[in-house]
């Protein structure tokens, strides 16, 4: 069974926020309190707990890009978020109790019976996509639908959206559409398309991520981290530091008893 995973061309996504629904009806996920965010079309505000997509929306003139859905004299970037269920995952790496799992579908799966609320995860994901529930302190994020693929189905929020923005499959598939549809891009006058997380050349501190995007602009204006990092793989440059540094120490110690 090969890896799935997402697609995410933000060139075609509206704005419509139906995998949002789609999501949220679903996995029977609460709502967000309803808090005025201050952006009329982004009432969630970000991914969490209980908002496992949230599409973002980004404002700019219409100078700064091409991407354009033209509202007065402005622009519109539009981006789909979900949990990228990284090939090397940050929060699987740090979860002491084994409640965050690989499954047979590549993706990253949270157990809620084995979440005991460290919250070890949250710290460790360089994506702010995982977080902890006020009532009941667990860590929650996106499935894959794992319910849903088991019975052979395609996540609801892929099946929703109605301009095939979020595509779902098998990841090597996904990958040379992908690059086919930034090649389509580009001779139509789009050199700035480009894959963010694609493969592990492309995202080096993830291995690759199984939910990736076509973008237009920089990862920072889509609230993505230009170069993300498992915490866990700084771990041994780290204790190789440290303990350079340790020898460094008893070498002067040693020079400084034997200096007469």
């Amino acid at each position: 069974m090969g890896t799935k995973g997402f697609f995410t061309d933000t060139t075609l996504c509206i704005g419509c926020k139906a995998c949002e629904v789609a999501c949220k009806q679903w996995n029977q996920l609460p709502d967000d309190g309803f808090h005025f965010t201050g952006w009329s079309y982004d009432n969630t505000g970000h991914l969490g707990s209980s908002t496992w997509r949230h599409v973002g929306f980004v404002e700019r003139p219409v100078s700064l890009g091409m991407q354009t859905t033209g509202v007065g004299n402005g622009s519109w970037l539009m981006m789909s978020d979900v949990c990228k269920h990284c090939a090397r995952a940050g929060c699987l790496e740090s979860c002491p109790t084994g409640a965050i799992v690989r499954t047979e579908f590549g993706s990253v799966y949270v157990q809620p019976d084995v979440c005991n609320g460290c919250g070890y995860c949250v710290s460790a994901c360089p994506f702010g996509v995982i977080d902890r529930r006020e009532d009941d302190g667990r860590a929650w994020k996106c499935t894959l639908c794992y319910d849903r693929l088991r019975e052979d189905m395609v996540p609801a929020c892929a099946k929703h959206c109605p301009t095939a923005s979020i595509q779902f499959g098998e990841l090597s598939e996904l990958r040379g559409r992908a690059e086919k549809r930034v090649e389509e891009l580009h001779k139509r006058g789009m050199p700035e398309a480009y894959l963010y997380g694609h493969s592990p050349d492309a995202q080096p501190g993830t291995e690759g991520l199984n939910a990736f995007f076509l973008l237009t602009d920089r990862p920072e204006v889509y609230n993505l981290p230009p170069d993300p990092v498992v915490p866990t793989k700084k771990a041994r440059r780290s204790w190789t530091a440290l303990a350079a540094a340790a020898v460094g120490m008893a070498a002067l110690a040693v020079g400084a008893v034997l200096t007469p």
